[in-house]
Formats: structure tokens, sequence, C-alpha cells
């Protein structure tokens, strides 16, 4: 169907949570930081949001987690936290708290303090850019099969803050960045935090990205990164939101020729989440790593959605994500390896693996190749199973009470990837959040 075709379509019904979006979105338009590009994004997405409503399970990508119920109450965006607040919260670090890093803290969706940057490494607050039309917003929507997504439409309609992360080409940042994203407060709120991060040729950044709260909160995050020739990014991710909370988020990846991208994110925390990835490889023989531990029980639900993009020959790209599932919880992973015609030696493998320990327990895996080249090498696997017995009987048999022989596989079972991420103390942090989640469940 042609754009203009689709245009002329009559717009959806919208349903009360829509209604309320727009009633938002109205009434804080006149108060965001944009220039007249600026203005005409916003416009667009929230028409888009009009037009086609909040996705749900008629929609395909959505088919396993529906976003119109999900967000049947729509909260309204956070204001600027007064200095008490902002500065209680930076100050009450519980995720990464040991990590020796440049810290740059949100509260409630604002940016409130940014340490000092390392040689080499630009920290400019997005609303500032906004506002003097800055050249590196020309970065942003790099990664075209990520266009036209209702997450990325609801980022920006709302977005309010954020930072660009520019590293100047040939640097090694020394010490990683901590995008920390803190909600605190009384009664449930959105936020909308955007980060564009530029690494040129032959630079090399480590970030971590924590989210927690003790709220309800609805947050969209959306974390753009375009690398250049060579450039190396190590990219570690933790959701550790409060119970109640719906949180959204959003990581896309541009790969410049020969550059090496690596994802790993840990999902312990919030009632809902849904996390996406769009990779792009822009140059050849790029190399990409993304993996995720995802720990639920009670009646939570995770969606981990994935879209790799091979357009250019030489790429490769590696997936791998563990799912532990416990009460009447509910895990979705949908992941879509695209080769297109041009993509010759395109090396790809996609992996999900999920453990039920409750009769309760529901995972939904979704893998797909789509392939257009014939030199390649692709491979995709889901398993969903359960402890195995036999491991069990073995370890009990040597002493150990049926619980903790139980947490030994389950630790072991999510390790594998949480091994990817390099810096020790950003992998002891996640393992032991994992670990606290799986004492925990029932």
């Amino acid at each position: 169907m042609s754009t203009e075709a689709a245009s002329t379509l009559p717009a959806a019904r919208l349903f009360p949570a829509e209604e309320r979006l727009v009633e938002h979105f109205r009434n804080l338009k006149p108060d965001l930081p944009d220039d007249e590009s600026g203005r005409l994004r916003r416009d667009a997405a929230i028409a888009r949001i009009e037009r086609d409503g909040l996705p749900n399970r008629r929609v395909e990508e959505w088919k396993y987690t529906d976003l119109r119920t999900l967000l049947r109450e729509a909260a309204a965006p956070a204001p600027r936290p007064d200095a008490r607040v902002a500065e209680t919260a930076r100050a009450d670090a519980r995720v990464l708290a040991e990590l020796e890093a440049v810290r740059i803290d949100f509260v409630n969706g604002h940016l409130v303090a940014a340490g000092d940057a390392p040689a080499g490494v630009t920290i400019l607050p997005l609303a500032r850019a906004l506002e003097e039309s800055h050249p590196a917003l020309a970065d942003f929507d790099a990664v075209e099969v990520a266009r036209g997504n209702a997450l990325i439409d609801l980022n920006t309609a709302f977005l309010g803050d954020g930072v660009i992360v520019h590293v100047s080409a040939g640097r090694q940042a020394g010490a990683p960045l901590h995008l920390r994203l803190v909600n605190r407060g009384e009664a449930p709120f959105a936020t909308a935090v955007r980060v564009l991060v530029i690494v040129e040729k032959g630079a090399a950044l480590t970030i971590a990205e924590s989210h927690e709260g003790d709220v309800a909160a609805q947050p969209n995050t959306l974390v753009e990164f375009v690398l250049g020739d060579g450039a190396k990014v190590e990219h570690v991710r933790i959701n550790a939101e409060a119970a109640g909370a719906l949180a959204l988020s959003t990581v896309t990846a541009m790969l410049g020729a020969e550059s090496n991208f690596r994802s790993v994110n840990l999902v312990a925390g919030g009632s809902a989440s849904r996390h996406q990835v769009f990779l792009a490889y822009g140059g050849e023989n790029a190399h990409a790593t993304v993996a995720g531990v995802t720990v639920i029980s009670g009646e939570e639900h995770a969606d981990t959605t994935l879209v790799v993009d091979h357009a250019v020959p030489g790429g490769e790209s590696r997936e791998l994500f563990k799912t532990v599932i416990d009460g009447d919880a509910t895990g979705v992973f949908q992941g879509k390896i695209i080769v297109r015609q041009d993509a010759q030696k395109t090396d790809g493998r996609m992996m999900s693996a999920a453990l039920l320990v409750s009769p309760g327990a529901t995972m939904n895996n979704k893998p797909e190749l789509e392939i257009w080249a014939d030199d390649v090498q692709c491979a995709h696997g889901a398993t969903c199973g359960e402890l195995d017995e036999e491991l069990l009987f073995y370890l009990k048999a040597r002493g150990l009470p049926q619980a903790e022989a139980a947490a030994l596989l389950l630790q072991a079972f999510v390790g594998e990837a949480l091994e990817l991420v390099s810096d020790e103390t950003m992998r002891e942090a996640m393992n032991a959040l994992a670990v606290k989640r799986l004492e925990n469940r029932s």
C-alpha cells in the first residue's frame, strides 16, 4: 500500500488511554524544548498515534504484548523534581553503586546532573541541543527499520530531556559512563528520555544504563548509537524498576565498517516491560553481540523484541537470550535477522532459551530469518523447558537441598549470557540482582 493511500485511511477510533495521551501532548507541547524541525517531528509522531492508535494484539509485532491494554491508564508526564527530591535520589544509589564511572543522573525523566567527561568525550544536554538545532541531531533515527515504531513515536512526541554523548575519533574513553535513571514519587507518572551516543572512527566507549525507582512509573527510554568505522562500544542495561512499573525501552545502533557493538540487558524489575533492539549494518565487516537475561515471577510480563538488519557484506551478529519464568508470569522473545541481497558473507546466529519453573509460567518464542542473499551462514533456535531432573538428582545426591540445587542450576543458566559483560563490577552487580530475583521465586 502506498503512503498516499495509507494517509487517506480513516483514523482509528481512539480508546480512552489514547485520548489521554493526545491530551497530555497538547498540554505539554508549549513547554517542550525544540526548534522548528523538532516540532515537526513531534507533530508527525503524535499524528501517527492519533491515526493508528496504540499497537495491540492485532498488530503482528505486538501480538504477545498488547500496549493498548498495558497503557490503559496513561499517566501524565512527570514535572521537573525540586532540588531536594533530585539530590536525595542522586545520593540513594541502589544499582551499580560501586561502579567507578562518570555519572549522568536523571530523576523522574529530567537531567539533574552530569559528571566531568573524560578527555575526548563531550556530554551535551539534549534540551539545549534541541533549542539550538545542534548538528548532531541529524543522527536521530539513523536506523531505518526502527522508524515508525510506536514506542519511538511516543518517545519523540513527549521527549523532554536527555543527553548527546560524543566521542572524538581515536579516543579511548577510560572511565565508563553511567546513565542513571531514577524514578521517585507517590503517584504514577510518565517519562520520555532520549540519549544519542556518537562514537567516531576508531574510538571506544563503555556505557552503563540503570533504571530504578519506588513508584509505578511509565518510563519510555530511547538510546541511539552511531558507530564510526572501527569504533567499539559496550552497552550494559539494567531494568530494576519498582513493582507496578511499565518499563518501555528501545536501543538502536548504526554500525560503521569493522565496528564492534555489544549490548547486554537484564530485566529484574517492573510489572511489565518491552525492550526493543534495532541494529543496522552501515559498513562492511561489522560485528554485534546482543544478549539478555530476564527473571520474572508472579503475573509479570517481559517482552524482548530484536531486529538485526544486515544490508552490507561481511557482517557478523550473535544474539543470546535467557529467560527464567516463575508463577503465572509471561515471557516474550521476538527476534528477526534480515539479510539483504547485497549482504553476502553474512554470519548471523540467534538463540533464545527459557526455563519454566512453575506450572503457570508461559513463554512465547518467535525467531525469524529473512534471507535474500545466497552466500550466508545464518541460524536461529529457541528452547523452552523445565529444570533438568537428572542434574537436580546429581546435586541432591551430593548433599544439596532441593532449593539450593535448583538455584545453582538457574544461576548457571543465566550466567552464560551475563558472562558477556566484560566489566567485572557491572557483571557482578547484574549477577547479584539476578540471584536475588531467583532466590525470591515461589
